[in-house]
């Protein structure tokens, strides 16, 4: 499966979504500021993991729960 991280202004999505571009994207996110990927879970959590150390729960548990769950899109949580 192939996940999207989105980077909004007032936070960070990951997404199962089928995007055609980052445009298609930006349509969807009045915030959005970036998006990375399509990646497989195993790069996201590797890109998220080293760039992102304040994720928690950890970037891997964060993106396995969101794989097993039905939704589309995942905010993803950080310490405060």
């Amino acid at each position: 499966m192939q996940i999207t991280i989105i980077h909004l202004e007032d936070g960070m999505l990951i997404s199962k979504e089928n995007y055609e571009s980052w445009r298609q994207t930006q349509d969807e996110y009045e915030t959005y500021k970036a998006s990375l990927g399509p990646w497989i879970a195993e790069e996201v959590i590797e890109y998220l993991s080293d760039e992102y150390t304040n994720l928690n729960p950890s970037a891997e548990i964060q993106v396995r729960r969101f794989l097993q769950d039905p939704q589309k899109t995942w905010k993803l949580t950080f310490n405060e």
